[in-house]
Order: C-alpha cells, then structure tokens, then sequence
C-alpha cells in the first residue's frame, strides 16, 4: 500500500478544494426543504460549482471499474438510502433526513465532504441518529496524530456508535483524497485500536461514517449506485476531509456553515 505524503503546495491545494466543497453545503442549506425534489438540489449545486466557483464536480461521469458512469453532480441519501443516492424526481417531504454528498476538483486537487439535512422537523429517532453520527465522525477525527492508527479511527467511531445501539456499515469506507479522487489508505470506520497503517505527517483522508439505526445490512438498488439498508431503517453519513499535521490534524472541509464540534456525551 503505497500512501502519499503530501508537499506543502499540494496541502494548500486542498485547502483551497475543501472550503470550496464545504462552502456548496452551505450554498445549498436553505433550499433543502419539503417539496423540493433530489435533481432540483443537484442543478443547484452543479450551477453553482461549475458558474460561481468554476469548479468541476467530481462525481459526474465518475466510473470506477465494474460501475457505470455516475450521472449526476452530488450524492443524496434520503432516510434508509446509506450512500450513493442518485438525485431523481422524488421531492423530499417533512420529516425526512438526507445526505448531501460533494466533492469538487481545484486547480486538479479533490475537496470531499458531506452533511445530513433535517427537512422540516424530523422525529425524535433520525435526530438522535444524525448527532450521534456526527459525534462519531469527530471522535474518529480526533484520534488523528503521527503516531497513532487507522485502527484507532475506527475503534473510536464503531465503539461510541455500537453503544447506543446503532450499527456501522462496513463495505464503504474512507480513503485518500488528492489528485485523485480515491487513493490509499482505505479508512475502515471499525476496528481495533493500535492496528493498521500508522499515520504520518503529510497524509490528506476522508473520515466518512455510515451509521444504521437497525442492522447493518446493506443493498445496492437497480440503478447500480444507491445502497440502501436491507431492513428500511434509518441511516445516517457525515463526512471531512482531514490532514495528519505534525501535531495532530487539519479539517480541511470547513467554511463559515459548517456545524460546529458536538459537546461530546458519555
């Protein structure tokens, strides 16, 4: 497994790409709400990348070997759609949660990050989800320093999930972002703490976990990119862009709308 460590260019680089990134969530915030449908979210962020920030949204026509070519610009998960959701004609309605998924291309560097979005008032069940989620995210995050382990990563994320009560998805993962949109390592959002590749200065990765509130299972629809949670529960994903620093770690997906870091609970 071959890990890049980034220059200090190409740090700035994706500095310039994540904000870029964060900064089409927080474009796209106040239109998520009931009536809207997934394409319209989709035309939205796409004019926005491409006219405003001249920017190239990374997953349209995306194919990596064995998928056919991504049609859209941004990934919406609704409700029980874990990751990958194609943007379509349903329109969203009050209650509902979703993931909006963008990752932009700057000057040839990759931002990626995610967020969920309450549409309307969702219930008591998705909003617990969703923070905890998020807890999840940032307790991951956290363990980042030279030093320490990816297994420590995802230690940290599968063990505050697993304790209350939820699940983590295994088959998706974070990854190496830069040039490219996927490199290594491979980020797994479980595991023992202390094992996997040691983290060094200089490594740029996503931290991205998908969390069910039932089952772990999962499906791939029809349209041979959405997956979807095999018993219809509830499934949640944030996601940052992070850089190993010589300290400890740079969020590099951060702009002015970004929610900030959750009070941790016990």
């Amino acid at each position: 497994m071959t890990v890049s460590l980034k220059t200090p260019q190409e740090i700035e680089k994706m500095r310039v790409a994540g904000k870029l990134a964060s900064e089409v969530l927080d474009y796209i915030t106040p239109f998520v709400k009931p009536g809207v449908t997934t394409d319209e979210l989709d035309t939205l962020c796409h004019d926005y990348m491409v006219n405003v920030q001249n920017t190239i949204p990374a997953p349209l026509n995306y194919a990596p070997p064995g998928y056919s070519p991504y049609p859209k610009s941004i990934c919406t998960s609704v409700n029980h759609q874990v990751c990958h959701g194609v943007p379509g004609q349903k329109k969203l309605k009050s209650g509902d949660v979703v993931n909006i998924d963008v990752t932009v291309i700057k000057e040839g560097y990759h931002g990626d990050t995610s967020r969920m979005y309450y549409v309307g008032e969702p219930g008591n069940p998705a909003r617990r989800l969703c923070e905890i989620t998020y807890e999840s995210m940032w307790r991951g995050i956290e363990e980042i320093k030279p030093g320490k382990h990816l297994g420590d990563i995802g230690h940290a994320i599968q063990s505050f999930a697993e304790s209350h009560g939820y699940s983590v998805v295994k088959e998706f993962c974070g990854h190496g972002i830069g040039a490219k949109f996927h490199e290594e390592p491979q980020v797994l959002h479980y595991g023992r703490a202390g094992t996997g590749l040691e983290l060094k200065a200089g490594m740029i990765f996503t931290v991205e976990p998908m969390i069910n509130a039932g089952k772990a299972g999962i499906r791939q629809m029809a349209d041979g990119w959405t997956i979807v949670t095999k018993d219809h529960s509830l499934s949640a994903q944030w996601e940052h862009t992070v850089l190993v620093t010589e300290t400890g770690y740079e969020v590099l997906t951060l702009s002015a709308g970004t929610p900030p870091k959750p009070a941790y609970r016990s």
